[in-house]
């Protein structure tokens, strides 16, 4: 089968290639999924060097112990182990797995749902990792009906859903965005939005239940003065610092300051490292179900062209999520 392959941490193009590799094997309780479309991503590697060397004993010490990337998917069962009881040969289906970006990947059924009727395969395929960011940051941050939310990075892969998710749970949805996404996050269902190319949240005097923050590019005071008392922060990433300058040294630090902070006053500073879970991908595809989710997909790129697609993700972007298709059997 043809996969993107990556055999060394990437931080410029030229790391990620297609190749043949061998088709995984199925396990008993695994499922085997064709791949017909799956988000771009790669392994990344930005960490400082003290960083970096405890950091690579999990990930892999001179290179990626996963040498297919990719994490989200959305294809068709083939072949379904003797265990696997919730799906058959045939399913159309959306999760999660190392290794997503090849043309099988094997799969345990908790690791799969069905995929929404009412969407795309290239749209399912962006539905899992983000989604579970978003669901996982509002529950974080207890947003609930009455809220005022203010999302940073509304139009991102993660914000685009955290606006939908929001407004599903009865906020009131500010979301901060360029000047170009404007109308796309008011297309997902924001009640105002931002542009911060023309305006400072920080500065405009408004004052939020919850922030969740995507970018990463403001100062935990300058959030702070944003959130009303008893208000939450959630810190989920950093999409608005450039992929050369981001630091996951730099991000626990700031994070180790905002625990700290957070026994002295009272706003809560909050991190969010996301996990995965059978729950969360059905909770996800009753969303887009009910029509409360609808997923914003960037670009989808044929399979040959996807080393070009990926080196253009190492800077970032602010729009949706960009997706590889796969060919056919015949492809």
């Amino acid at each position: 089968m043809k996969a993107i392959v990556q055999d060394r941490y990437v931080s410029a193009d030229g790391a990620v290639r297609i190749e043949d590799v061998r088709a995984p094997d199925v396990g008993d309780d695994e499922a085997l999924v064709r791949v017909r479309a799956a988000s771009a991503q790669v392994y990344r590697w930005d960490l400082p060097a003290p960083m970096r060397s405890i950091g690579r004993l999990v990930a892999g010490a001179r290179e990626p112990k996963a040498h297919i990337a990719g994490l989200d998917f959305a294809g068709e069962v083939e072949v379904v182990g003797e265990n696997v009881t919730r799906f058959q040969p045939g399913d159309a289906v959306f999760g999660w797995s190392t290794g997503a970006l090849a043309q099988y990947v094997a799969v345990g059924e908790d690791a799969l749902a069905p995929k929404p009727a009412k969407v795309s395969f290239a749209e399912a395929a962006t539905i899992a990792i983000a989604g579970f960011a978003a669901l996982q940051a509002l529950r974080k941050g207890r947003v609930t009906d009455g809220h005022d939310v203010l999302i940073v990075g509304a139009s991102g892969g993660v914000g685009s859903y955290a606006v939908q998710l929001a407004k599903a749970k009865g906020a009131n949805v500010t979301g901060v965005c360029s000047t170009d996404n404007v109308e796309l996050v008011r297309s997902l269902g924001a009640d105002q939005t931002i542009d911060y190319t023309r305006a400072d949240f920080v500065e405009g005097g408004a004052r939020f239940d919850v922030i969740v923050d995507m970018a990463g590019n403001r100062s935990l005071s300058e959030l702070r003065g944003a959130l009303r008392p008893g208000g939450t922060l959630v810190m989920v990433g950093q999409s608005a610092i450039p992929a050369s300058q981001q630091s996951w040294s730099k991000a626990l630090g700031r994070w180790l300051r905002a625990t700290v902070w957070s026994l002295f006053i009272d706003q809560r500073l909050v991190a969010l490292i996301p996990s995965r879970g059978h729950e969360d991908l059905l909770a996800l595809e009753a969303g887009v179900e009910a029509g409360d989710l609808t997923p914003t997909v960037t670009a989808i790129s044929p399979l040959s062209d996807a080393p070009q697609a990926i080196a253009g993700l190492v800077e970032g972007h602010g729009r949706g999520r960009a997706v590889i298709e796969f060919p056919d059997r015949s492809g």
